[in-house]
């Protein structure tokens, strides 16, 4: 019985970091391809109410109650600045940017969430973690010098905003105490983060013509809901409450890679020796911090005694 409970557990794990390695990682084209016919905050809000309604519909078909007022709020914050900032400028940046430069950018995400969850007295940081982190962003750097020529300085740094955006978010989200479950909170701040990127896109003067909708904006839209959101957000969620935030903001390093790859793929953005040794550098720091142990010497006196 303990054997199979372990390999069910080990499974899940591999199955959630896949679908944040992967499927998010597919997400930036999706993205791309959606806001060519769809406005970027509207097009955002739709993905994540649609989403947010469903998982939680499901979830009361399945017996789960209705969360509390302090839950709600939790959500609200939670999803305004994981999904109105972290989304919200994403999405406008990939109206002016590639989708590979995008996935670059948001790739010096990691470090910032090591130190936010060091801060909020999540987490200690090990040795090794702080290493395999530097590496990580040595590999960004390579990635960052050739893409960061093709695009928008200002997307480009709202990209990079919405990296903090989403960060604190994440952070923030991970720190609520509440009974309600992982899932169900999954799904309120998906829902109340859609409301509000669909306010403030109607506010900003974004409106949906439906001529020029086409059919790869909508299949993407459709994707990004059902993997993007359904699958990926909630697959996320749940490694935040499990396992370290270092180990899961590692897929802001492998993202890049398969965002990369499929722009290059699917929509012929170029791929050059910087971007193949800058894509080594990462997986390689991916694996270091994917390997380190609880049980390793800790970066601070102040840490080591805590």
């Amino acid at each position: 019985m303990g054997q199979t409970s372990s390999n069910a557990t080990t499974f899940k794990l591999l199955a959630a970091f896949f679908a944040i390695y992967v499927i998010w990682g597919s997400t930036y084209l999706a993205i791309r391809f959606a806001v060519e016919g769809l406005p970027p905050l509207l097009m955002m809000g739709a993905r994540h109410l649609t989403a947010g309604a469903l998982l939680l519909g499901l979830l009361f078909l399945r017996g789960e109650k209705a969360p509390g007022r302090g839950a709600w709020s939790a959500a609200l914050i939670g999803g305004g600045l994981q999904f109105l900032g972290g989304h919200g400028l994403l999405a406008w940046a990939e109206v002016r940017v590639s989708s590979g430069l995008a996935a670059l950018l948001v790739a010096s995400e990691p470090l910032l969430m090591v130190v936010l969850a060091r801060l909020a007295g999540q987490e200690r940081l090990s040795l090794r973690t702080a290493g395999a982190l530097a590496l990580g962003m040595v590999g960004v750097a390579v990635l960052f010098e050739t893409g960061a020529r093709q695009g928008s300085a200002l997307a480009a740094a709202a990209v990079l905003a919405a990296g903090v955006f989403w960060s604190v978010g994440a952070i923030y989200a991970r720190g609520v105490r509440s009974a309600t479950s992982t899932a169900m909170f999954a799904a309120m701040q998906m829902l109340v983060g859609g409301a509000l990127l669909v306010l403030v896109g109607g506010a900003a003067g974004e409106r949906v013509h439906v001529a020029e909708v086409s059919l790869r904006s909508l299949g993407a839209l459709i994707y990004l809901i059902i993997f993007g959101s359904l699958v990926a957000f909630s697959a996320y969620t749940w490694l935040m409450k499990v396992t370290t935030a270092a180990r899961v903001t590692t897929h802001c390093y492998v993202n890049p890679i398969v965002a990369v790859f499929l722009g290059w793929a699917l929509a012929g953005e170029r791929v050059t020796t910087n971007m193949l040794v800058g894509t080594a550098i990462v997986i390689a720091s991916v694996v270091l911090v994917t390997l380190s142990k609880k049980d390793e010497r800790y970066v601070g006196a102040e840490m080591a005694s805590d």
